[in-house]
């Protein structure tokens, strides 16, 4: 009985961390319709999570069986094997068809007994810091620019001038140039790189 609880209890964890990446989009490999309810991926996924939560039942009917084992219950106790083991075929040629990847820090937390958010809580606090670092660096570049403008415009107003009218032709154009691109549905079509 307590052998098959952490091993059961592992698999929903890692079923649920799945599930959890494909929600939030990282690791899924899919195209740009990865909401569309068609979507193989997603399909394939779902049909993943479900093959393991009908494992998960078949492994709590067998421990129910074998903690209250007697000569009668022999053949259905073999009928829930044989189910488990035609499941676990079908899970594992359903995961073939998935293209998840799950962190290793992901499974040596379900592994520790940690809850795995965690570590999608430590990865978004990195992120919210890096990216805080680049928006202060940002701004410090955007700053220098503006000091940098005013000093040349006092030194050469006519050359900063002209530099102005440079950079606003350059976004006009840029600007026309990305509404010619746009698709329908609001991207922007990529050059193919040669």
């Amino acid at each position: 009985m307590d052998s098959t609880a952490p091993n059961s209890s592992s698999a929903a964890a890692v079923a649920a961390a799945a599930a959890a990446a494909s929600a939030s989009g990282n690791g899924v490999q899919g195209g740009t319709g990865g909401d569309r309810p068609e979507d193989p991926s997603k399909q394939n996924l779902a049909q993943v999570t479900g093959s393991i939560q009908k494992t998960l039942g078949l492994l709590h009917q067998l421990n129910l069986n074998v903690s209250s084992f007697s000569s009668a219950s022999q053949l259905p106790l073999l009928q829930r094997l044989n189910a488990l083991v035609a499941e676990l075929d079908t899970m594992q040629k359903l995961a073939d068809g998935c293209n998840i990847q799950v962190p290793m820090e992901v499974v040596n937390l379900i592994d520790d007994g940690k809850n795995p958010d965690e570590f999608t809580r430590d990865v978004l606090n990195s992120c919210i810091a890096k990216n805080q670092i680049t928006k202060g660096k940002t701004d410090a570049f955007k700053s220098l620019r503006k000091h940098l403008l005013e000093e040349l415009e006092e030194a050469f107003p006519d050359d900063v001038e002209a530099y102005r009218q440079i950079r606003a032709t350059s976004a006009a154009s840029k600007r026309l140039a990305q509404s010619q691109s746009a698709l329908p549905n609001g991207d922007a079509k990529v050059k193919p790189e040669h």
